[in-house]
């Protein structure tokens, strides 16, 4: 499975969230410039925030489907 995150092309295996692909792609970092990964794993700390294909979504609870485009909000 294909997708797009911040204009660069990841491959994942089927059923991968949006989190564990950032996790594959790329280092993510906070508005402060410290290193950001989701906390809680469960939708409630909002440190995987995310927009797909133009809407937010929470990395974490967002599996990834093929051809989708995803941006880090920073």
């Amino acid at each position: 499975m294909n997708l797009w995150i911040d204009d660069q092309a990841v491959t994942v295996p089927p059923g991968c969230t949006i989190a564990a692909a950032l996790g594959r792609a790329t280092a993510r970092i906070s508005v402060s410039g410290q290193p950001r990964a989701p906390m809680c794993g469960m939708g409630v700390c909002q440190e995987c925030r995310v927009s797909v294909d133009g809407r937010r979504r929470l990395a974490c609870q967002t599996l990834c489907v093929d051809g989708m485009r995803v941006e880090v909000l920073r």
